[in-house]
């Protein structure tokens, strides 16, 4: 127990460690691929904190020698949610690597740790446009495959739905564009807008930031929405802490390098799509010029949603369908294809992340763009058939189908009216708020006052306290953990006290897991006896 105690906090003290080293280098994209950055729109007339890279080599291979001409280049866009770039293509069996595996040219859509001064969705959406005219300038004849990871889902959708039009199909994975949708006791996050009163408190922390929103507080809620799943990495790590090292740190280096956003972006992110649905609706002015209008696409649309994720269920990734076509012939009439594919368990990060997942659903879905841009128009549900249970099975042993499927048999509800209160309580605080207490709060806030905030927020403060940097002592652990490493016998795995420990473990997983539980059906219940109805929109997919 002495030894894997030691070796724990080594563990951290070295993802402490690296987070600095991280933050010292610039936070650079953490790929495991090379590449060379193509454009860079902190230049552009409207400048954004975004870059077009071009995957050039994969270990010792270059990518040159596995090409196929014939295929088109596929651009993958990573979540700006928080995190840093790299989840797409953060080891060799990820989406990137399969896209190269599969033949096809990769590009991949960056961005840096700080929005440029005022960065607003119209700069960063007229961004994203210039990339995928300039991928689609080095491929003639073949529109390049557009892919989104959760918040890079939505900005791409925005693309293809606003005023200029783009080809190529779009493939989104774990994207919400139906944000008030939801069931009880599924994904509470949705709820969490009333009980704030709405998007004056994002623009609140926007102020005290000097006019930058820390990253750092997306992730909070991220771990707040699954505190047992907290509980288990660590206890995970302390269990298996000689295997499972260099995996957890390699992970931690991704989800604790935070980004920062804009307050203009922050702002028109929280007030028109999360608390004011306005995709859905065809309501979302992205400039003076243009209304996103979900039904102006015409692009393929794939939508993989996973039944396993607490943050985009199935429900927030296909609700809008049957509210931008009210039926099937509506979508056939609007000459769409839309493809959906559920998987039953994995969880939110799995869908990006996970190495099954890429190697099998990931793959099906690049291996099948022909067929399904070859679709009549409608809807249709994407079945991978595979026996063999083999995520790294062969082409010839896996099957894929689609079928029709009726845009009245998804069964979502109109939007709740209590929504619409929660939206009303939102645009009165943030008037009141934006008109007498921001000018007062930007007043006092600035650069010295935003870095003081930044490295006290908690996020921090619980990762960074553990390096030698902060905390001398450190060097102590440090010192004692690679001779305890070198001497190590760990016990077997059928040793009795393993089994205790395990259950243990399972034990407290569970409290925690009911506590999370309790408190989940206590939002809800307040969330319905504030504002009326039923917290959100249920239906199957």
């Amino acid at each position: 127990m002495f030894e894997r105690a030691v070796l724990f906090w080594d563990t951290l003290r070295q993802r402490a460690d690296d987070m600095i080293a991280h933050e010292r280098a610039g936070k650079p994209p953490l790929l495991d691929f090379d590449y060379e950055t193509l454009l860079d729109a902190r230049r552009f007339e409207r400048p954004a904190n975004y870059a077009l890279l071009r995957i050039t080599r994969a270990g010792d291979h270059c990518i040159e020698d596995c090409l196929d001409a014939s295929k088109p280049p596929v651009v993958i866009a990573d979540p700006r949610a928080g995190h840093g770039p790299g989840i797409g293509g953060f080891k060799t069996d990820s989406e990137v690597g399969i896209a190269l595996h599969r033949g096809h040219a990769v590009y991949f859509v960056s961005f840096f740790p700080e929005p440029c001064p005022g960065q607003t969705l119209a700069d960063v959406l007229h961004a994203l446009r210039r990339f995928v005219e300039d991928v689609a300038r080095r491929h003639p004849g073949q529109p390049p495959v557009l892919y989104g990871n959760c918040q890079a889902g939505w900005a791409l959708t925005l693309l293809a739905a606003d005023c200029q039009r783009l080809s190529g199909p779009v493939v989104l994975n774990g994207s919400p564009l139906s944000y008030w949708a939801g069931a009880a006791g599924m994904n509470p996050m949705r709820l969490a807008g009333g009980f704030v009163g709405g998007v004056w408190m994002t623009h609140l922390l926007a102020d005290l930031g000097n006019g930058r929103f820390d990253g750092a507080w997306l992730i909070q809620n991220f771990e707040n929405l699954k505190p047992e799943g907290v509980w288990e990495k660590y206890a995970n790590l302390f269990a298996h802490v000689d295997t499972e090292r260099d995996r957890f740190l390699q992970f931690e280096r991704w989800w604790n390098a935070w980004y920062f956003m804009s307050r203009e972006e922050i702002i028109a992110i929280v007030e028109n799509l999360f608390i004011g649905n306005r995709l859905e609706a065809g309501t979302l002015r992205i400039d003076e010029h243009c209304t996103v209008d979900l039904r102006r696409i015409r692009n393929p649309l794939v939508v993989f949603a996973s039944y396993g994720d607490n943050i985009t269920p199935p429900h927030q990734a296909l609700g809008w369908i049957p509210v931008v076509y009210p039926d099937t012939d509506a979508l056939k009439r609007a000459d769409q294809r839309i493809v959906y594919l559920t998987n039953p368990h994995v969880g939110h990060l799995g869908i990006f992340v996970s190495a099954n997942v890429a190697r099998f659903e990931h793959r099906a879905i690049l291996d099948s763009l022909p067929d399904i841009e070859a679709l009549a128009p409608g809807l249709y549900e994407m079945k991978i058939d595979n026996p063999s249970g083999d995520p790294d099975c062969a082409r010839s042993q896996y099957t894929v189908r689609f079928e029709e499927r009726q845009v009245e048999d998804l069964r979502f509800d109109a939007p709740d009216a209590a929504f619409e209160k929660v939206r009303g309580l939102s645009e009165t605080n943030e008037l009141f708020y934006k008109t007498f207490v921001s000018p007062v709060v930007s007043a006092m806030s600035n650069p010295w006052s935003a870095s003081a905030l930044e490295w006290l927020h908690p996020m921090r403060t619980s990762r960074y306290l553990l390096s030698e940097a902060f905390s001398p002592w450190m060097h102590a652990i440090a010192a004692l953990a690679p001779l305890i490493r070198k001497a190590r016998t760990p016990l077997p795995a059928d040793h009795p006290f393993v089994a205790q420990e395990q259950a243990a473990i399972a034990q407290v997983s569970r409290a925690i897991e009911d506590g999370r539980k309790h408190r989940d059906d206590a939002m809800e219940k307040w969330f319905t006896l504030v504002f009326g109805g039923t917290p959100g929109r249920s239906g199957a997919a």
